[in-house]
């Protein structure tokens, strides 16, 4: 890094006097104008939309505005024909959706969980710094639901918000016993860390690779039980019964390239985020599939968005080298001592306050030029890890944070003596499709739990609350289904074709079509192998569908 070799210095220099050093401070009213000024949720390209629950109100990314007024990819000759029958379906196999199907195992139900990717392959892998519950001897679960609140900025859904923090010491009682490995004291008791925006230690981890351990454990247990596993499906909509009750989904196969219609008596969406839609040109540090499908499959039911301009971007993206841009660099480190630096070698912001402040603070320094550049003219500030080697002793970073370690090594890097240049990656979905304390999304026969939702986090989420909320809501939703499973109804597109009358009206229409599936730089997309024969009276689909075998992407692993 002889690019950067004046600042390096600077970093190095000033190393024995920021040791002791108190973090800068920041007032309530400094840290909201800082976040108005610089945050991308309030300085980024948005519009209203002017179809749907949401039309003529909330504003939306324009990224995410284009789909919602996108034509769905399913051709308007095709008239669904039940090719599955089964109680419930999942949609999403993610650590919700695999919960959620743990929790339906004994219920007598037939259960059938559909994912694009496969099994696990998932936001839930990429989290890697802990999961928060209150299980400390001076801990509760008021004082975790007061931590949350103040950084959701008080607009959680207190109901929500509630269940997640009484629920949480629960939900990690049951990830033990399925076998998750969380870091232990000598004694055997819980270690627990610290994050930002928490009164008092309350991270449990398994090194920093603690949703890998999490989803590990729960792929292991449901692929032991009897739910029936639908690898390489994706959902592009969702069917109803002609009188607004969902019934169902309609698949795309694509291996075969072919659609599947599914009918089922409970539909539960866990599909996740919408990172890989890669707002405002941010990188990400999700996962390939997550490009919001879940929240475009709701909305044309009729489901209202809530907070659907509201994304977390994570302080700590790592922003060199080019390989990993956008990846995570764990929050965890910071909380073990890792400093926030500019280009000058000075801190300039509470490493430890809420994600979006600091998110903002490393804008604002690259923004006013005290920020870093790189030789393909990327910017970040440093991260300076070889201070922990300096305060916590020799090998720390190596024992407590193995993943960071073998990834920057593998391009010449080691974390333990050079510090880390980071930007705030597009990281997590705030947002989402409105639920109630039952999961139950405005329309019958719909539930939700996890990412693809919005409330429980308010504007911003704490660390380790999203591993906590496909936990808690998982078994929830669960739950919340066995109780309230409908009868069988009969399987339409009738929504679909009334969200299309709407669409008919817009004075613009994107030419693409949502959901996405993919992100775009990928080159992958949805288009079929064969065209469904009309139905009765059916409409003629005015393109033509070309025969496309998408490359998977997880082929050369």
């Amino acid at each position: 890094m002889d690019w950067a070799k004046i600042s390096l210095d600077k970093v190095k220099d000033t190393r024995k006097e920021r040791v002791d050093q108190t973090a800068p401070s920041i007032s309530d009213d400094e840290a909201q104008n800082l976040i108005k000024e610089y945050h991308p949720d309030y300085v980024g390209n948005e519009r209203r939309i002017h179809v749907g629950p949401n039309a003529d109100s909330d504003p939306f990314p324009m990224e995410l505005a284009d789909l919602l007024e996108s034509d769905s990819p399913v051709p308007k000759n095709f008239e669904p024909t039940v090719d599955i029958e089964t109680d419930v379906l999942i949609l999403g196999g993610g650590g919700a959706g695999v919960t959620a199907a743990l929790g339906l195992a004994d219920s007598g139900l037939t259960v059938h969980l559909a994912t694009k990717l496969r099994l696990g392959d998932a936001n839930t892998v990429m989290a890697e710094g802990g999961i928060q519950a209150a299980l400390g001897a001076d801990d509760s679960t008021r004082r975790h639901f007061a931590d949350s609140y103040v950084g959701g900025h008080g607009k959680n859904d207190t109901g929500l918000l509630r269940h997640l923090c009484e629920e949480g010491p629960a939900g990690i009682r049951w990830l033990t016993r399925l076998g998750t490995l969380f870091d232990q004291n000598d004694d055997g008791t819980f270690r627990f860390r610290s994050g930002g925006g928490t009164s008092t230690p309350r991270v449990l981890a398994c090194r920093d690779y603690t949703g890998l351990e999490i989803m590990r454990v729960l792929k292991n247990a449901v692929m032991s039980g009897k739910t029936q596993l639908l690898e390489h499906d994706a959902a592009v909509e969702l069917t109803d019964d002609g009188k607004d009750r969902v019934t169902g989904a309609v698949l795309w196969n694509t291996q075969t390239g072919k659609l599947v219609t599914v009918s089922a008596r409970a539909v539960i969406l866990a599909t996740g985020g919408s990172g890989q839609l890669r707002l405002q040109g941010y990188p990400t540090s999700n996962h390939l599939g997550a490009t919001g499908d879940g929240l475009i499959l709701a909305y044309r039911q009729g489901c209202s968005l809530v907070f659907p301009g509201s994304h977390q971007y994570h302080p700590s993206g790592s922003s060199y080298p080019e390989a990993l841009v956008g990846q995570l660099v764990t929050e965890s480190i910071r909380s073990a001592g890792a400093q926030i630096l500019n280009v000058n070698g000075e801190r300039f912001i509470d490493e430890m306050t809420f994600r979006d402040v600091v998110a903002a603070a490393i804008i604002r320094e690259v923004v006013e030029g005290r920020g870093i550049e790189t030789p393909t003219g990327r910017r970040g500030v440093w991260l300076d890890t070889p201070l922990i080697e300096q305060t916590k002793g020799k090998g720390t970073l190596t024992h407590q944070f193995p993943g960071l370690i073998h990834r920057f090594k593998r391009y010449g890097i080691d974390p333990t003596t050079q510090p880390l240049l980071i930007y705030p990656t597009l990281h997590y979905q705030n947002g989402g499709v409105r639920i109630d304390t039952e999961c139950r999304t405005e329309r019958a026969g719909l539930w939700a739990a996890g990412e693809v939702t919005g409330g429980v986090h308010g504007t911003n989420r704490l660390m380790g609350n999203s591993l906590l909320d496909i936990i808690v809501f998982g078994r929830r939703v669960s739950e919340s289904v066995r109780q309230n499973v409908p009868e069988r109804g009969a399987v339409t597109l009738t929504r679909l074709k009334r969200y299309r009358d709407e669409l008919s009206g817009l004075p613009h229409k994107p030419e693409t079509t949502a959901p996405q599936l993919y992100p775009r730089v990928s080159g992958m997309k949805f288009e079929l192998k064969e065209i469904p024969k009309p139905g009765p009276g059916a409409e003629a689909s005015p393109d033509a569908v070309k025969s496309f075998e998408p490359p998977d992407p997880f082929a050369s692993r």
